[in-house]
């Protein structure tokens, strides 16, 4: 049985955390914007937290189940309905053969995930889901979602349908709350900065520009400058990285970066505060604050364990309520 793609979406891909240990060899980690909605995602189904999901940008692909199954969407609301029937993110839902799911406009946010309780049957490419589009690898054939693809589910059935009464199950979380002001740490170039521009960074608002996409984040602001020119080799580079560009303004490197890079790196995103980044859209405005490595560990670690809660209550839950008896 499958999941059918009706209609497709402007770029809507299969992910997961991300393909590390290949930097060295100009692949990139990729992996999904938003990993804690990612990961919430499969958390409130009880899956494991760094199982595949499909990534959606609005306008999002339309699908059809083949097979029932149980879903959950987190991340930005785009408005999701099951055959005309609105449905809610952060909270399971049981989707029936046959059953169209769709997206109609975009109340918050950027990127949408959409969790599968059955196993998509796709192959890791270098120990990971994630699709890869340069490279024409991993995710559903190295490229974003087609109408008419089929993605084949497991065959086995998960759950006993008779213990299904509503569309909705009963419980829920909350996702990540809207905040605009990232926390930062000083990158390896910070000290190039004059002290008017270092000043200018934390106290100033910077606009997402239309150039933004799963690469990096182009900022427009006031224009930042160095003591001296200064040219840098081409230096390791990550997800959050906040490079000075020649003309003297900002892009924030994201998932999909390139590996190296020749640009200033004056700051950086913390990993905590990356998915509040993804779900931005061009002409927001972000502002940054500066913060410590301790801090910054802090808020990862409290990340994570709540999510690892989520994901351990959600198991006992999905094993009373959906599957077979014994």
């Amino acid at each position: 049985m499958s999941l059918q793609i009706i209609r497709a979406g402007i770029l809507d891909t299969i992910q997961d955390s991300g393909r590390y240990g290949y930097q060295h060899l100009g692949i990139n980690p990729g992996g999904a914007m938003d990993r804690f909605s990612a990961q919430l995602s499969n958390a409130l189904i009880g899956k494991d937290l760094n199982a595949p999901v499909i990534e959606l940008h609005f306008p999002a692909a339309s699908f059809l189940f083949k097979k029932s199954s149980v879903i959950c969407l987190a991340g930005a609301d785009f408005s999701a309905f099951i055959n005309e029937e609105p449905i809610p993110i952060h909270k399971p839902v049981f989707v029936k053969e046959g059953s169209m799911l769709g997206f109609k406009s975009i109340k918050w946010g950027a990127r949408c995930y959409l969790s599968i309780l059955h196993e998509m049957q796709i192959e890791k490419w270098l120990g990971s889901y994630s699709t890869n589009i340069k490279a024409e690898a991993g995710g559903w054939e190295g490229r974003h979602l087609k109408a008419g693809d089929r993605i084949v589910f497991t065959d086995a059935e998960l759950f006993n349908h008779q213990n299904i009464h509503n569309l909705l199950l009963p419980w829920k979380s909350d996702g990540i709350k809207k905040n605009n002001k990232l926390d930062v740490m000083v990158g390896n170039e910070w000290n190039w900065l004059t002290e008017i521009s270092q000043h200018s960074f934390q106290q100033n608002d910077f606009q997402i520009s239309i150039n933004a996409d799963r690469m990096g984040y182009k900022l427009t602001g006031k224009k930042l400058k160095t003591k001296e020119e200064k040219s840098l080799l081409s230096s390791a580079v990550n997800f959050g990285a906040i490079q000075l560009l020649p003309d003297g303004q900002l892009i924030i490197l994201m998932a999909d970066h390139q590996t190296t890079g020749g640009y200033p790196r004056v700051a950086h995103v913390i990993s905590a505060d990356l998915p509040l980044l993804a779900q931005t859209n061009p002409n927001e405005i972000i502002n940054f604050h500066l913060t410590d490595m301790g801090t910054a560990q802090e808020k990862l670690i409290q990340q994570q364990k709540h999510l690892q809660e989520i994901v351990e209550a959600c198991k006992l839950k999905m094993e009373k309520y959906l599957l077979k008896d014994k």
